[in-house]
């Protein structure tokens, strides 16, 4: 019996045996990076590292810093990159939210193990590497170390069939899947089949991202023509892309015909199985604030959506439209495109690259009993600001849409001339 993507990384990464569901192996980590809300004050640092080379540094979620406290924390993070000699630093304007600074800049390569302060870190999937997100404690080995441990998981397989209609979006794909999948708890999910080659590189990001919604442990793609290309455009790093064998064994398997989906909207409160087709949604859902941003849907393509939606239109009274880009790279090409003038002209905020809004931080915290359309990353209770608020999810031209009509709607109608 042959192996997963996962499976054949792991094996590579911890001596070269085969691994199964179940093993533990103790693996090289290639790539280990920390956010800015692992260096406040207090926090666990490390007397030595492993190799400088290795580690990256991102300032990302309290940015600009909006307490003393976040303030103090980036303090020290600018201090631990000199003290080591760590030169992957990414600091205000220079990067942005870390899975996209990593996605961008060639960090995460196929055949790789990435570690990572944030839960989303199952982003750098969509480059057919091996990553997930490992708490403080953890973090601080691996800078030490170089190692970690992993309990080798099942996985789950999802096949990618036909191509997706203009309406639909990669966050509309994986609507789909919490829909039919639910969560993957302990398992990993590996996606493939003839449609996913034809899935933009940002649709596989979202993808992958959006994994860890499912709780799943890894979220890979295999490292294709498209990607491979992409990535030698941007690093000379080299790397060894990995797929699945032909006779790998999957917990489960899901084909998912693209041709046949439709927008779809995750409902308040948890995302597996609470997910349905926009057009379904029956109730009159009208909205406070409209979000379009995060590693998973700050893209360039989320603004070039956005503001084909927007464009010539106003977004309705009483709503807040806030766009966040996921890197600057990104906010300084959607300003030369002209997206940012259509979303500005709209009535909408657009701020600098932040985990922001999505996390609950700032730029964007909601208030109580208010309603929030989001193409963030999570949608629990509290997760935007007041437990009371409540958060639906769908791709960003949704959220544009009901920004413009001022409650939940089908994004369709409003999908005119490209921008």
């Amino acid at each position: 019996m042959g192996m997963t993507m996962a499976e054949k990384i792991l094996s590579r990464h911890s001596g070269g045996s085969r691994v199964r569901p179940g093993d533990i192996v103790v693996c090289e980590v290639d790539k280990i990076v920390q956010i800015d809300l692992t260096f406040g004050p207090g926090a666990p640092m490390p007397k030595r590292i492993v190799d400088p080379r290795k580690i990256v540094v991102v300032l990302d979620h309290a940015v600009p810093a909006p307490t003393i406290g976040d303030a103090a924390g980036q303090s020290i993070a600018r201090k631990f990159i000199k003290e080591f000699g760590v030169e992957k630093f990414f600091d205000l304007g220079r990067g942005g939210i870390c899975h996209q600074v990593i996605l961008e800049n060639g960090i995460a390569l196929p055949g790789q193990i990435l570690t990572c302060t944030d839960s989303h870190t199952c982003a750098s999937g969509a480059f057919n590497c091996v990553a997930r997100g490992m708490g403080p404690q953890e973090m601080l080995q691996i800078m030490c170390t170089g190692k970690t441990w992993y309990l080798v998981a099942p996985t789950v397989r999802v096949n990618f069939l036909g191509i997706k209609a203009a309406n639909v979006f990669g966050k509309d794909i994986f609507l789909h899947l919490a829909a039919i999948a639910g969560s993957v708890e302990g398992h990993n999910l590996e996606f493939g089949g003839p449609g996913a080659s034809g899935l933009p590189l940002d649709d596989r990001a979202t993808l992958s991202t959006m994994g860890a919604e499912l709780s799943a442990e890894f979220a890979t793609f295999p490292a294709d023509d498209k990607a491979v290309a992409y990535l030698k455009s941007v690093t000379d790093e080299p790397f060894e892309p990995t797929d699945s064998d032909s006779d790998a064994e999957y917990a489960a398997t899901y084909d998912i015909d693209l041709s046949k989906l439709r927008p779809y909207v995750a409902r308040p409160d948890f995302i597996p199985h609470n997910t349905i087709p926009v057009a379904e949604l029956n109730e009159d859902v009208a909205i406070d604030q409209a979000f379009v941003g995060s590693c998973a849907n700050g893209k360039l393509e989320d603004f070039r959506v956005a503001a084909q939606v927007v464009k010539g239109r106003k977004v309705a009274p009483g709503v807040r439209m806030i766009v966040t880009p996921s890197s600057q790279r990104v906010l300084t090409e959607a300003v030369r495109r002209g997206y940012v003038e259509a979303l500005l002209e709209a009535g909408a905020i657009v701020t600098n690259s932040t985990c922001g809004a999505c996390y609950g931080g700032h730029m964007g915290v909601l208030g109580p009993n208010e309603v929030c359309i989001t193409s963030s990353t999570r949608n629990f209770k509290g997760r935007m600001g007041h437990p009371s608020a409540r958060i639906y999810m769908a791709s960003s031209a949704t959220v544009a849409a009901s920004a413009v009509a001022g409650r939940i709607c089908d994004p369709t109608p409003y999908l005119g001339e490209a921008v």
